[in-house]
């Protein structure tokens, strides 16, 4: 029975260019909405810009332009950079759009009502980059920097609106405690525990000071500020608390068709919520798993069912940002994709660390993964289908009876299986080192039996059959394993092994049979030699 999957990236900044670590959320949620997809499952992906606040404003103001230019020439970028890329979003959400901020107003007029917010005021620290309120203590211990960027603390002192945040700890904290998987990996739901426990102020949601934002309804001369802005995107997106029950989706340029909820009167909040997955960086994860529920609690909505909060990448072991510097530039990564294929930066990007790891940037071990992928996916194929071509024309039977070949059937057979619970666990770097590892054996196999040894002795015919069956069985798996990651290359070599993706399940895909007659296409290389310069 095909079940709903509801995946969101962080919204981003649009001050500035996508760089590796945006494309690299982005390109994680879209494997996992790829899968899902192959899976069966009614998918939805959304992503989107977070437009509003200091950060934009400052940053126009040094570039002598207003901060809706600032946000229009930027968000449009990221909206064409994810087409470029192939990231297969079904909504595109601008924090600027009028469906986005009736539906905030509309939020915060419950919060209102519900008696979860008050005036007050506040004096005390800031850390603009991290649109953060630190504490006296906090801001002391880090020589009055932002623990992220190392830039100076700002000192605050205005009335604002209150979200009553602490009202609500106690029940984050027994939902956490009840929901192992709420908070991944289990590192980061221990550390959001222990400054739960340690207890926590309400949370400052507006500016007096600011005009760039969303107006209270409650009191026009405040803006919204941050995070009921944007965390509430995941939401608004699905038109709750909208004019209408269905938002406006800004579909990608990816040919994918993509099941959206069917019946009269439908919408999208009621067949998506609760989100699925939330990715985000390991540096917002206390704003998504104890601002957003608050939030969500207020609302009296369901909370999402996990956050997966990714490591960072890193440069001299500092994070690398837009902000702080050391970070792949899109135009290296567009390069890299010109080179070397989109695909081999997929790949990449899952390989490079454990999911929730930091990373760091190494051209060495791009070039690693990519060698991995063309000496052991590619040739693995290019052998498997060049001998069966030149010795028997189609595949041809197969019967296992030594111990190599069973070991070769069963690391064949367990993939699927191995697939399917790495994905689950979001255990991302065995999503691609699984299909790899059986490639690898696949290879071992090849050399140890020797076909082109045996295609010369009439008496070991039936011995090579068994060997290039067997051989095109687990070519096969690696590669249908490796579809939601290597979205054409992937497909390409199914294709060189006479096997049409469209319109199957991956479950589907790894049922089919290699049998007896089975026609193969042309043998092309994956992932051609890239020349050095």
């Amino acid at each position: 029975m095909s079940e709903t999957f509801y995946i969101t990236t962080p919204i981003y900044y649009p001050n500035g260019e996508p760089h590796l670590g945006s494309v690299y959320t982005t390109t994680i949620c879209d494997v996992l909405a790829q899968y899902h997809r192959f899976i069966g499952d009614q998918t939805y992906f959304l992503t989107g810009t977070d437009e509003h606040g200091i950060k934009m404003t400052k940053a126009a103001a040094e570039q002598g332009i207003e901060p809706g230019v600032l946000a229009e020439r930027y968000a449009t970028l990221f909206k064409q950079v994810w087409q470029e890329l192939h990231i297969s979003f079904d909504d595109f959400l601008r924090t600027t759009e009028p469906r986005h901020k009736s539906a905030v107003q509309n939020i915060v007029r419950k919060y209102v009502e519900n008696g979860d917010i008050y005036l007050g005021s506040y004096q005390g620290w800031y850390d603009e980059g991290q649109e953060e309120f630190v504490t006296e203590t906090e801001a002391k211990n880090n020589e009055f920097k932002s623990k992220i960027s190392g830039k100076p603390l700002t000192r605050y002192s205005e009335p604002t609106y209150f979200f009553r945040l602490a009202k609500y700890v106690p029940a984050i904290i027994q939902h956490i405690e009840s929901h192992p998987d709420f908070i991944v990996p289990v590192g980061r739901r221990n550390e959001v525990l222990s400054k739960l426990r340690a207890g926590v102020d309400d949370l400052s949601i507006s500016r007096a000071t600011l005009k760039w934002g969303i107006e209270m309804p409650n009191d026009p001369q405040h803006v919204v500020y941050v995070w009921i802005d944007a965390l509430t995107n995941y939401i608004t997106a699905l038109g709750y608390a909208g004019t209408s029950e269905t938002s406006s989706p800004s579909a990608s340029a990816i040919a994918t068709p993509k099941p959206g909820p069917s019946g009269p009167g439908s919408s999208l909040f009621q067949t998506y919520w609760p989100a699925n997955v939330h990715v985000i960086g390991k540096d917002i994860l206390w704003f998504h798993s104890v601002y957003w529920p608050a939030m969500l609690l207020s609302l009296g909505l369901p909370l999402p069912k996990t956050i997966a909060a990714h490591g960072w990448w890193v440069s001299g072991g500092r994070k690398a940002g837009k902000s702080t510097g050391g970070i792949t530039p899109l135009s290296e990564i567009r390069q890299l994709i010109t080179t070397h294929s989109l695909d081999a930066l997929r790949y990449y990007l899952l390989r490079a660390a454990p999911f929730g790891s930091d990373l760091e940037w190494s051209q060495e071990e791009f070039d690693k993964s990519f060698n991995e992928l063309a000496n052991v996916v590619g040739n693995l194929l290019n052998r498997t289908l060049n001998m069966i071509k030149k010795y028997r024309g189609a595949v041809p039977a197969g019967n296992p009876t030594e111990d190599i070949d069973r070991n070769l059937v069963a690391a064949t057979t367990a993939l699927p299986s191995q697939i399917k619970q790495a994905y689950e666990k979001l255990d991302l770097q065995q999503v691609v080192m699984l299909p790899i590892e059986l490639a690898r054996t696949a290879n071992g196999y090849i050399d140890a039996t020797r076909p082109f040894s045996l295609a010369k002795d009439p008496n070991q015919s039936a011995r090579l059959d068994t060997v290039l069956n067997l051989a095109a069985a687990a070519t096969k798996n690696v590669l249908v394993s490796l579809l939601p990651v290597l979205t054409t290359k992937a497909r390409d070599g199914l294709k060189q092994l006479g096997i049409d993706v469209e319109g199957k399940s991956i479950e589907q895909l790894f049922e089919i049979q290699l049998t007896a007659g089975h026609t193969l296409g042309e043998a092309v290389p994956l992932f051609p030699r890239v020349e050095a310069k």
